[in-house]
């Protein structure tokens, strides 16, 4: 398959929900996007535009009541092994220890025992956590468990990784730090990227291209290059005029939807 075709392409897609007692709510409407292979694009919008929708078609547990999406070139086909899913909550075994699972996806995936400790130990000290294998969750603190949600989700390679808000609920200074780990490890896999928030700077700090919905029915609005160069640090990279620049013509547009939201 050709580099030049789009890990993720929707195609006129529109998504339309029922309601138990027969009401039709629209919350995507003709919304085209196609995410490069390597690229990290972060979504946009007002609460209820359908930013998580988009990620919920991408891995298939929605389906597109009009127009299609495409992964790797080809239609979306139920749930895709070649997608990691990063979440708002933590998704660890709260009875497991770190090393226990973090080992766990190569494991299911069919890797021996001995092979997916390894790897896990591995991706354990990448992202901080050695001294830590032995611990359960609950001894963590909240940036510590989305080390380990990191961990988790590159230790089986995704070609596509999607993350719906995933450091929401961190405090800044934590939140920098999880940004910044997150480019380095993602700098080194190739993979693209679809990364949903709340936090305009939050998108502009990561992504190549940053994607602004319209309120519901959510529309893409526009579309924006993030000419900042690579590698980034977070906590610097605020400061530079051109993310200045930026910051005020995207809330510019997403204020106008915030305000019809």
């Amino acid at each position: 398959m050709s580099d030049s075709t789009p890990a993720i392409d929707f195609r006129g897609v529109s998504l339309r929900f029922i309601s138990a007692d027969g009401n039709a709510t629209v919350a995507l409407r003709n919304f085209n996007m196609a995410v490069a292979r390597g690229e990290f694009v972060a979504i946009v919008g007002p609460t209820g535009c359908g930013k998580s929708t988009t990620l919920n078609m991408i891995t298939g547990l929605l389906k597109p009541t009009v127009g299609e999406v495409h992964v790797m070139g080809k239609p979306v086909q139920g749930i895709d092994p070649r997608i990691g899913f990063v979440f708002q909550a933590d998704a660890v075994f709260p009875w497991r220890s770190v090393i226990d699972n973090v080992a766990a996806g190569p494991m299911f995936r069919g890797k021996p025992k001995q092979e997916a400790y390894a790897m896990a130990e591995d991706w354990i000290q990448r992202v901080g956590l050695g001294k830590f294998g032995k611990h359960y969750p609950h001894q963590l603190s909240g940036g510590m468990r989305k080390r380990v949600a990191l961990a988790q989700t590159f230790i089986n390679n995704p070609e596509i990784l999607l993350m719906d808000e995933p450091f929401s609920a961190l405090d800044m200074q934590t939140r920098t730090l999880m940004q910044d780990e997150l480019l380095k490890i993602w700098s080194g896999t190739g993979g693209s990227v679809v990364f949903v928030t709340h936090d305009l700077e939050e998108a502009i700090a990561l992504a190549d291209r940053v994607f602004v919905l319209s309120a519901r029915p959510g529309t893409l609005k526009r579309v924006y290059e993030i000419d900042l160069p690579r590698p980034r640090v977070t906590s610097t990279v605020r400061y530079e005029p051109k993310f200045i620049e930026l910051s005020k013509h995207i809330w510019d547009d997403l204020r106008e939807e915030v305000t019809l939201a």
